[in-house]
């Protein structure tokens, strides 16, 4: 059991009652997770997530009127969110929206203090740890999942909402921003090239000089990367031999 914690402000959205009864059921024991309310569906949470601005929100994925991806797509990463749901087919887009944990129903106690111990790791983080080249998360390539390392993207390229990343396998998509992977990214290993673009360091095989004080870096798989004039001269003397 989990004692002498900080406390956790939680919400839950669930459009059954008792699922909602089940989850506040079993989060009872933990002293330290405050319960704040309860919604029942999508634009019923929004409301109670600006008004209680809570530390994590347990949230259902199919409910009418919307689904709990679609709000998580809206908290854009400011909230934290663990799915509950009954459906194992949402697992991908729940891992690139950067949840917490996705928990299967019927909720396991042994899964959820799991996942709680993963909430409190990241509500606790500070500052905010750089990913380790070993990372492994799970991407769709076309039609097929894979799992890949951190070590094995070359390029994050901003897309809308959305961010791709290359890798030999080939391009794929995350939803997340470049600013909140740029501050997971170890700068010793990948540099911010401008506005758009994240590059592996060791990515680059060659480098040319531009009319505007730029680079453009070619890649190890042919791509060829803008390096705006502030980065350009950051990454100079970042690889400058001083002695």
């Amino acid at each position: 059991m989990l004692h002498n914690k900080p406390t956790i402000t939680a919400l839950i959205v669930d459009d059954e009652l008792l699922a909602r009864n089940e989850l506040a059921r079993l989060l009872k024991p933990y002293k330290h997770i405050d319960i704040i309310d309860e919604a029942e569906n999508i634009s019923h949470a929004n409301e109670l997530i600006k008004k209680h601005k809570p530390d994590v929100v347990f949230l259902d994925i199919e409910m009418p009127g919307g689904t709990g991806i679609e709000l998580a797509e809206q908290l854009a990463g400011e909230t934290p969110i663990t799915f509950c749901t009954a459906y194992n087919e949402f697992a991908v887009d729940a891992f690139s929206l950067n949840a917490v944990d996705y928990l299967l129903k019927p909720i396991v106690k042994e899964r959820l203090e799991g996942t709680l111990e993963k909430l409190e790791g990241q509500l606790t983080q500070r500052p905010v740890s750089y990913l380790d080249d070993n990372f492994k998360l799970m991407v769709k390539f076309s039609e097929n999942m894979k799992i890949i390392k951190l070590a094995d993207i070359l390029r994050f390229e901003s897309i809308g909402n959305h961010a791709a990343i290359y890798t030999a396998f080939g391009k794929a998509y995350i939803h997340s921003s470049l600013t909140k992977i740029e501050a997971r990214l170890n700068p010793d290993y990948f540099l911010r090239a401008s506005r758009s673009d994240i590059i592996r360091l060791d990515a680059i095989i060659e480098l040319e000089e531009t009319i505007n004080y730029g680079l453009l870096a070619k890649l190890s798989n042919g791509a060829q990367v803008e390096i705006s004039r502030r980065q350009a001269s950051k990454l100079k003397q970042q690889l400058s031999f001083n002695l």
